[in-house]
């Protein structure tokens, strides 16, 4: 049975009374009533004779019902279902509302002061009342056709999720026999036995997360990164980093220019950020050797004057960030914008290190269902457990909001999420968007991938109220505190992850609908270090 059959439950159809039902109702003289009916409709029973009658006139699409040929459906033939449920609830929709216009347009009619004059009191009473019912009975199918709507958009962006899946891993066994699928079970090494049952058993299938973390692809390189904020980098200063676990220094040249060069001097490896910087250039604390933003080594106290040159990156400074390029392939001629939206103001900027793997942190991040669970001493006290958290988003995007939170978050490539969220009552759950909240915080978390087992995370946040907060002395401080206890909460329970993934667990098991944002970061990496042509989710390509 397919799933329109299933949404077909329950219809509403607005016909005339007979006339044993007219006499009875006190005077129902070319009036209309709302019936609920099980099975199929007879043709003509709704009568359009209103204002609104031609945005209603739609095609009833149950005739063009698509058909199966087997017992199951290819992937064509999903996706053909799906529209049609999207096109039989758009219909079903546009028949409850039908009937709610025509019962308001009766009321009307009853409330008439003119038609008063011809009714008793007591008619008038039994007919308000029975059109009060059918109000409530129509407002009820209208809200079930809301439910099926979205449950029919949610599985159509499934589908075409499971269609991306199929199409990325069939790219990835046609260009490498050994490269792993996208989708795949837990275990690398399971038996011809288990392959052939789960062949002959469909089940749900997660990412296969799991083992000791490897060594970064080098498709993952060729990226833009934003290490630092600009404010953090002054002339007279160096900021150490780690980016695929090699080391970098960053520092401002004599054009105050920000550069990024190894961190590891050329004559004895020592390192460079224990120096300090000279007229826009970087000393050695050895023995003196300096150097400029490009490498160049420009000075060598005590000894004849050689040609030698460190490894230097692309370094960029935009919208109050250095960025680097630490892949080999060309840099792209534009950088992402991380800038907060209009209206916001920025009140703090944090740099915190931290000893997990930068994909723990994306997919803990990009996850809003845990926060009940685990913030319960921080922003999420007192938050009620919703009966469905989902997240809903575009079939072919990165980016939604959540349900029943009243927050939109965004993964921005390759290692960047924002959030917008929305502040009613602290603590407490409206069930709002974020454009029906006054006041709003928005978050920036970079997970800079500094070695297999560490991140440099980046966080910035913006609000659109209190602007005061700002000249408060050591307000920074409480923002720190405050973030790093959010992020404790965290913690604990992805380096618990990461230690059970380390020992072969994996940690994309059994995802589930709340998941789908994390799924799709996931799949758009492995497509990344695949070196798939078109980046799935992305508008554009690579």
């Amino acid at each position: 049975m397919t799933a329109a059959a299933a949404l077909s439950l329950l219809p509403i159809r607005i016909c005339r009374p007979s006339k044993s039902n007219a006499k009875k109702g006190g005077g129902w003289r070319g009036g209309f009533r709302v019936l609920a009916v099980f099975g199929e409709e007879e043709e003509g029973s709704l009568e359009k004779k209103s204002t609104w009658g031609a945005i209603f006139n739609v095609e009833d699409p149950r005739p063009r019902v698509p058909l199966s040929k087997g017992k199951f459906l290819d992937v064509n033939q999903a996706l053909e279902v799906a529209r049609f449920d999207i096109q039989y609830c758009d219909w079903r929709a546009r028949q409850d509302l039908l009937s709610i216009m025509l019962l308001h347009e009766k009321v009307v009619e009853v409330l008439n002061p003119l038609a008063r004059e011809y009714k008793s009191v007591g008619t008038m009473k039994k007919e308000l009342a029975e059109l009060q019912e059918e109000l409530a009975q129509a407002h009820r199918q209208v809200h079930l056709s809301e439910a099926r709507v979205a449950a029919a958009l949610d599985k159509l962006a499934y589908m075409e999720t499971l269609v991306n899946d199929r199409l990325l891993q069939e790219r990835n066994s046609t260009e490498s026999s050994s490269d792993c699928t996208a989708l795949t079970p837990s275990t690398s090494s399971a038996s011809t036995e288990a392959l052939k049952a789960s062949k002959a058993k469909p089940h749900r299938r997660g990412l296969n997360v799991s083992g000791p973390v490897q060594s970064y692809h080098p498709n993952l390189k060729n990226f833009w990164y934003p290490v630092a904020f600009s404010s953090d980098l002054r002339n007279d200063s160096m900021i150490p980093i780690d980016c695929f676990e090699e080391p970098w220094v960053l520092f401002r040249g004599k054009d105050k220019k920000p550069g990024c060069v190894q961190n590891t001097c050329a004559h004895r490896a020592c390192p460079l950020h224990l120096g300090s910087v000279t007229e826009g250039r970087i000393q050695c604390p050895y023995h003196g050797w300096e150097y400029s933003t490009d490498g160049k080594c420009e000075k060598m106290p005590s000894t004849r004057m050689l040609n030698v040159r460190i490894r230097s990156l692309p370094c960029f400074e935009q919208e109050g960030m250095v960025w680097i390029w630490p892949g080999d392939a060309p840099p792209m001629a534009t950088i992402p914008s991380l800038q907060h939206p209009p209206g916001f103001k920025v009140h703090a900027e944090i740099v915190m290190e931290l000893p997990i793997e930068h994909g723990l942190l994306l997919d803990n991040l990009l996850d809003l269902a845990h926060a009940p669970f685990t913030h319960t001493s921080t922003f999420a006290k007192g938050w009620s457990v919703p009966s469905l958290v989902k997240f809903l988003t575009p079939a072919s995007g990165l980016q939604g909001y959540w349900d029943p939170y009243p927050i939109d978050m965004e993964f921005r490539p390759p290692c960047m999420v924002l959030s917008t969220i929305g502040i009613s009552k602290p603590g407490k759950l409206e069930g709002q968007n974020t454009r029906e909240c006054s006041t709003h915080l928005h978050q920036l978390h970079v997970c800079l991938p500094s070695s297999r087992q560490k991140t440099r995370l980046l966080y910035r946040m913006s609000l659109d109220f209190a602007p005061f907060l700002q000249h408060i002395p050591f307000v920074h401080i409480l923002w720190r505190h405050f973030a790093e206890k959010v992020l404790n909460e965290d913690l604990r329970l992805v380096i618990g992850q990461q230690d059970r993934m380390i020992n072969g667990a994996n940690v994309w098991n059994l995802p589930v609908s709340y998941d789908k944002l994390g799924v799709r970061y996931r799949l758009w990496r492995d497509a990344v270090e695949s070196g798939a042509k078109r980046l799935p989710f992305s508008k554009q390509d690579k």
